[in-house]
């Protein structure tokens, strides 16, 4: 998501939902780099990264609306 300084700070300001998306999204890119971390996955794991990308993937899609909002 490309998005201006201005406009992420001003919308991490202002808009709650926004702010909570952004702030889940770090906590799931975080998640996803400690899997990548791991020599082996085991099921669960390689399950639970198949989830994690999905929720970001959910997450972005709803920032990226509330930008395109903001943007008018």
């Amino acid at each position: 998501m490309n998005i201006d300084q201005n406009v992420l700070q001003g919308l991490l300001d202002s808009n709650p939902r926004f702010r909570m998306l952004y702030e889940e999204h770090s906590l799931l890119e975080k998640r996803l780099s400690e899997f990548e971390g791991k020599p082996f996955l085991s099921p669960q794991d390689e399950l639970e990264v198949v989830t994690v990308k999905k929720l970001k993937l959910v997450g972005k899609d709803e920032m990226e609306q509330i930008v395109a909002s903001a943007r008018g």
